[in-house]
């Protein structure tokens, strides 16, 4: 199969694509020849200077905040108006306050509300805004970025750990819910190399690499990649969490 036989999205929306992840998902779509919605929540210009790094031509930036029903009401409305339609979905925002696991204490109720509001609310009331645009879509894809936490229990908290767990039910339930117009998966990964965990190092993330099968640090790239097979490769597959971890869950 050629580049030109895969079902490109037209129209992908990557939230949280400032930095880290969502920002090499979306200069992956739109080397494929999507164009690419930039989705951020604070950070402004660094969702702009994305939209300038990316292949082809007809990006934009829009503001997305996962705790702002009136700021995701406001983008799928922009969405609309610009795009009449969504091929693909990529919830890649979160975010996660480090607690230690047996420290139950300084696991408050604001803390823990808050993480399961940003990391599973969150993703929940932008695929319901955007539901209709991704029916208007062809072969149309949702990726929940996940955690490997959500399967081991080990995580930045237990608040987080339990967050993404919630969020691949929701997948499973999303995937009967949405088909046949819409497949929806969760990827998984586990100690990227990004700035997502306050405080974790280089150095601790290549010391966790040392005790897994593959021996390597995940990219930002590496999970990139995962979430477009999954909208570009896997069409006759929903409802299922794509682990992409160097075999760190064996």
């Amino acid at each position: 199969m050629s580049v030109q036989d895969l079902p490109v999205p037209q129209v992908a929306l990557v939230t949280g694509s400032g930095s880290g992840i969502g920002r090499a998902t979306a200069i992956r779509l739109a080397a494929l020849g999507s164009k690419v919605v930039v989705g951020y929540n604070l950070g402004r210009e660094a969702a702009e200077h994305v939209v300038s790094e990316l292949a082809g031509s007809g990006h934009v930036a829009l503001r997305i905040a996962l705790e702002d029903a009136d700021s995701i009401s406001a983008a799928a409305r922009a969405v609309g108006e610009r795009f009449g339609r969504l091929d693909a979905l990529v919830n890649n925002a979160g975010s996660t306050v480090p607690v230690p696991l047996n420290d139950l204490e300084a696991l408050t109720d604001e803390v823990f509300d808050q993480v399961v509001r940003i990391n599973l609310r969150g993703p929940f009331s932008v695929i319901r805004a955007l539901r209709p645009l991704l029916e208007k879509g062809e072969n149309a894809a949702i990726v929940n970025v996940s955690s490997l936490a959500a399967q081991t229990g080990m995580g930045s908290s237990l608040a987080y750990c339990a967050a993404k767990g919630g969020l691949d039910t929701l997948t499973v339930g999303l995937a009967r819910v949405l088909a046949p117009k819409v497949r929806v998966f969760s990827v998984s990964p586990a100690g990227v190399d990004t700035g997502f965990v306050p405080g974790r190092t280089r150095e601790q993330l290549e010391a966790m690499a040392e005790k897994m099968p593959l021996r390597k640090v995940t990219s930002a790239d590496d999970v990139a990649r995962a979430i477009v097979a999954c909208i570009t490769h896997l069409t006759s597959a929903t409802g299922i969490v794509v682990t992409v971890d160097e075999g760190r869950h064996l």
